[in-house]
């Protein structure tokens, strides 16, 4: 059977308000949101939302604290902008696994992986995963976690099912499932225990049992 290339499906994101001043095509503006954005996921991934302030993120960028409230009105909004930038680490992440002509299962494969090490890596994953959980406590609407990924993963997996890589009884819905919460336990249990720096072996662990579980043979 000729091998199925995958389609690439889109993850959604809610638009939401998080910006003042200057339109972000202006290279200045857009590098100066971008080093401000920058500090505070470095901040929010360390200490979370309440203990992060906008004085320190501004001491952090060495700007005034107005200069921050000139491009992000509140600290609920500059929460947002990360997690909003969280999540548009994912749509680039597929792009670039899918440009290199893996079949479908390889494609979950690489893709997961490669998001374990950026959670190991990325300040702005680190912090987009941390506010979700926290989200409690933001005074703003943030976007439904697990959703993309699952729609994602089940796409996917229903491709590598079309194309004979997975076991007849497995069906793509409950694999994708499992897949997410299985590799989101495993990176929030690493987070837990080792602040991360183990999550690529742990997940390489707990992925490579599911993919043994539901391959076809």
């Amino acid at each position: 059977m000729p091998e199925a290339r995958p389609a690439i499906p889109v993850f959604t994101q809610k638009k939401i308000v998080t910006r003042r001043g200057p339109h972000p095509k202006q290279d200045r503006s857009a590098r100066t949101r971008q080093l401000v954005l920058a500090a505070a996921a470095e901040l929010f991934a360390r200490q979370g939302f309440r203990r992060t302030s906008i004085q320190a993120v501004a001491d952090r960028v060495r700007m005034t604290k107005g200069a921050v409230y000139f491009h992000y009105p509140s600290k609920e909004a500059l929460a947002v902008a990360v997690v909003e930038e969280h999540y548009a680490r994912w749509p680039r992440l597929l792009k670039e696994v899918s440009a290199e002509g893996f079949g479908p299962m390889d494609t979950v494969v690489h893709l997961l992986a490669r998001a374990a090490r950026a959670f190991r890596d990325d300040s702005v994953v680190q912090a987009g995963a941390r506010l979700q959980i926290e989200r409690p406590q933001i005074d703003a609407e943030l976007p439904t976690p697990y959703v993309d990924w699952t729609d994602l993963l089940t796409s996917l997996l229903t491709s590598a099912h079309e194309a004979g890589e997975l076991r007849r009884e497995v069906t793509p819905e409950a694999a994708a499932r499992s897949l997410v919460a299985a590799f989101f336990g495993a990176q929030h249990i690493s987070d837990v225990l080792h602040g991360r720096t183990d999550v690529v072996e742990r997940w390489a662990e707990v992925g490579g049992l599911l993919y043994h579980a539901i391959r076809a043979r």
